[in-house]
């Protein structure tokens, strides 16, 4: 609805009220000095929030405020389940509200692992419905920046997979690739030289298992991670298998991994496009794939971006920053080629009109 001032149609001003079932779920919500609430009205600036005893008086543009009303009781589900409100819990049942997600509190107190009093779970949006595709579907690719979770999230499956009995192994792999790729000039054994490239698989395996349990799973090969070029000529039954840093596969070492697939098993492809360190310009399987396989039914492909990231919050504004300077060099060298084809026309046209005697002009 719609009230008109002085020939300007603005929206229905309304006032609802939200009550929280006691003094420590609102206390959890509002946060030190209300501080949720100044975080919200900054999102909704046409909308304020009244505190008083139990009540939330919230006045604005009637969809903002239903939307508001939403926020509270999601809020309030997370803080009666025992969750920390913190500004970024608010920030993203905020994000997911505005993409339309029915239950952000069931997304975010989604739990796939609880490891040594820490919980995993997805915590925006596109982190849910990766973490779904990856129930709903035999192969899954997670593309997106740094800090998007994509490769930990597909652990965290593999894990709970294996706990579950779902699968009998893990298998982590990932490309040995930096610019260059001379492994051969690096110091140690084969396994020394591949060591760091697998370094970060470890870390996360470290973070979801008991560590001492680690070592005598990967003896028993429970647990098995190896460069890709390990999967070659394998057929791999049973297992959870996750591909991490898939944007340096070349396009053959694609097809070899995916036909690698055997029965009851499951695989995660994940990778960031904008990231490829293969050598001599070679082009990125992970790019290829999605045009080859896109539609492919059991097959998924999630998108995870900037917003999705959930480090440290100037890393969100690194890949923004990232991704418009990208934007901005691709239109300057698409004008810089249209005016090198513009001159480039205007010259021959010239040179055609010199040939036949004909000044320019006439």
């Amino acid at each position: 609805m719609t009230t008109t001032v002085s020939g300007v149609s603005r929206p229905l001003s309304v006032a609802r009220t939200f009550t929280f079932s006691s003094r420590a779920t609102m206390v959890a919500v509002m946060g030190p000095s209300d501080s949720s609430i100044t975080l919200i009205e900054s999102n909704f600036p046409t909308v304020t929030l009244r505190p008083k005893d139990l009540d939330v008086v919230v006045t604005g543009p009637s969809e903002a405020v239903a939307t508001i009303i939403r926020l509270l009781s999601e809020l309030s589900r997370l803080a009666q389940q025992g969750m920390s409100i913190s500004a970024d819990t608010v920030s993203r049942v905020i994000s997911m509200l505005t993409a339309e997600l029915a239950h952000p509190a069931s997304a975010i107190s989604q739990n796939i692992l609880s490891s040594r009093g820490k919980n995993i779970r997805p915590k925006t949006t596109n982190q849910k419905k990766y973490v779904d595709a990856i129930d709903d579907h035999t192969v899954v690719f997670g593309i997106g920046p740094a800090g998007t979770g994509k490769t930990y999230l597909a652990m965290a499956k593999a894990v709970q997979a294996l706990q579950a009995k779902e699968v009998s192994r893990i298998i982590l792999t990932r490309p040995a690739v930096e610019a260059g790729e001379r492994l051969g000039y690096l110091p140690g054994s084969l396994n020394d030289k591949i060591d760091p490239y697998l370094r970060p698989l470890y870390d996360a395996l470290h973070d979801m298992m008991d560590p001492e349990s680690i070592p005598r799973l990967m003896e028993a090969g429970t647990i098995e991670v190896a460069p890709l070029a390990y999967m070659r000529g394998r057929t791999l039954n049973d297992s959870f298998i996750v591909l991490d840093e898939a944007q340096n596969t070349t396009a053959e070492q694609m097809k070899m991994f995916l036909t690698r697939l055997g029965f009851g098993s499951k695989m995660v492809i994940t990778g960031d496009i904008t990231q490829v360190d293969l050598p001599n310009g070679q082009a990125s399987g992970l790019k290829q794939v999605r045009q080859i396989l896109e539609g492919v039914e059991d097959i998924s492909f999630s998108l995870l971006e900037s917003t999705d990231v959930v480090r440290h919050s100037l890393v969100s504004n690194i890949v923004s920053a990232y991704d418009r300077w990208d934007e901005d060099k691709t239109a300057m060298e698409r004008k810089r080629k249209r005016k090198v084809k513009r001159q480039t026309i205007e010259a021959a046209a010239e040179r055609l009109l010199e040939k036949n005697g004909i000044e320019a002009g006439e």
